[in-house]
């Protein structure tokens, strides 16, 4: 049996009728899902808790965009680049 997220029944019955077309999407860390509408505020995340767990990965580097590795311009003597 499908569960239903208690806030986003409650968005739902809260929109008014011609809006009632809208995409869920899942949380990309929870995977809760998520209402693509504008009262979301931390869209596509279900919560800024989420949003701040996803921000920590990509700062430990455990996100990645796949491509070369950037070449870093060596330092000078007094400690500027190039």
């Amino acid at each position: 049996m499908r569960q239903h997220n208690p806030i986003v029944c409650r968005e739902l019955r809260e929109m008014p009728e011609s809006a009632a077309v809208y995409k869920i999407v899942k949380c990309p860390t929870c995977r809760k899902p998520v209402p693509w509408l504008p009262s979301q505020r931390y869209r596509p995340f279900c919560s800024e808790r989420c949003k701040l767990i996803d921000l920590g990965e990509w700062a430990n580097e455990g996100h990645v965009i796949p491509g070369e590795p950037l070449q870093e311009e060596p330092a000078t003597d007094d400690g500027t680049c190039g």
